[in-house]
């Protein structure tokens, strides 16, 4: 995402490897003072990540924010539940996804825009492990093409 007033922090780039992503939205998060200084520090890891939503909140769910180092012993719990700030029609829409089978919610990248954290999510089905062959392969010949170019354009 290029857009002035927007800087990534962290993206889960396992996403597009394990799930066909078929519809993204963007939430915001209830944060503490500590998360939000250690997120504009970039200390946000989504490896583990997942969002669990019931019919009436949608949660961020094992998102790793370090410590604040300056706050000492009034830090926050690296691992604890945030929830996400969507509308309601929003998450009822999450929820009727996620009730369909192989269906879940992930969070793609954590971004500050105007200075308030947000987080992209996606409504993901997983691939199987022909699909993740398939993507490897595409990756390959995808490189081995673009090295042929560069070979050509040297002499």
């Amino acid at each position: 995402m290029k857009t002035p007033g927007i800087k990534v922090v962290a993206t889960n780039r396992r996403a597009h490897f394990e799930y066909f992503l078929l519809e993204k939205l963007e939430a915001g998060i209830a944060l503490e003072g500590t998360e939000i200084k250690s997120i504009r520090a970039g200390q946000i890891s989504l490896a583990e990540a997942y969002v669990r939503v019931d019919g009436r909140e949608a949660w961020l769910m094992d998102a790793h924010i370090a410590p604040y180092n300056p706050a000492s012993r009034f830090n926050h719990d690296p691992r604890r539940p945030r929830r996400l700030l969507l509308h309601k029609r929003e998450i009822l829409s999450l929820w009727n996804a996620v009730r369909q089978k192989g269906v879940t919610v992930i969070p793609v990248q954590v971004y500050l825009k105007d200075g308030r954290a947000k987080v992209e999510i996606a409504i993901a089905k997983g691939k199987k492990l022909y699909d993740k062959r398939a993507a490897i392969a595409e990756r390959d010949v995808e490189r081995e093409l673009r090295r042929e170019e560069r070979e050509r354009q040297r002499y």
